[in-house]
C-alpha cells in the first residue's frame, strides 16, 4: 500500500518560515519523480516545486528565491523548505510521486500565512 504523509503545516505570519515534510512508503523512492503542489480556496491544483529522479529541480516562479525542494533516499522523504512566506502562499500543500503510469498524493497539509 502506497502511502504519502504530509507534516510540518501550520499557521505562520508573513515573512516567516516553515519546512514540510513528506513521509513515502510502499514504493521504489528513488525512481519517482517527486513534487508539491499547492490549492488555495477557489483556485486550480497548482505546481510548487518538483525533482526528478535524478534530482533536476524546478520551481514555479512565484516561489523561486524563496522555497528549496530536496530529497533524502535513504530516509523516502522530501522536503519543502519554504521562507519569506507572503499571505498568497496560502493554501493546502500536497505531496506527489509519479512515474510512468503511476501517480500518488498525499492528503495534503494546510499553510496559512496570516498575522
Amino acid at each position: 500500500q502506497v502511502q504519502l504523509v504530509e507534516s510540518g503545516g501550520g499557521l505562520v505570519q508573513p515573512g516567516g518560515s516553515l519546512r514540510l515534510s513528506c513521509a513515502v512508503s510502499g514504493l521504489h523512492f528513488s525512481i519517482y519523480d517527486m513534487g508539491w503542489y499547492r490549492q488555495a480556496p477557489g483556485k486550480q491544483r497548482e505546481l510548487v516545486a518538483k525533482i526528478t529522479s535524478r534530482g533536476t529541480i524546478n520551481y514555479a516562479d512565484s516561489v523561486k528565491g524563496r522555497f528549496t525542494l530536496s530529497r533524502d533516499n535513504a530516509k523516502d522523504t522530501v522536503y519543502l523548505q519554504m521562507n519569506s512566506l507572503k499571505p498568497e502562499d496560502t493554501a493546502v500543500y500536497y505531496c506527489n510521486a509519479n512515474q510512468w503510469e503511476y501517480n500518488y498524493w498525499g492528503q495534503g497539509t494546510q499553510v496559512p500565512v496570516s498575522s
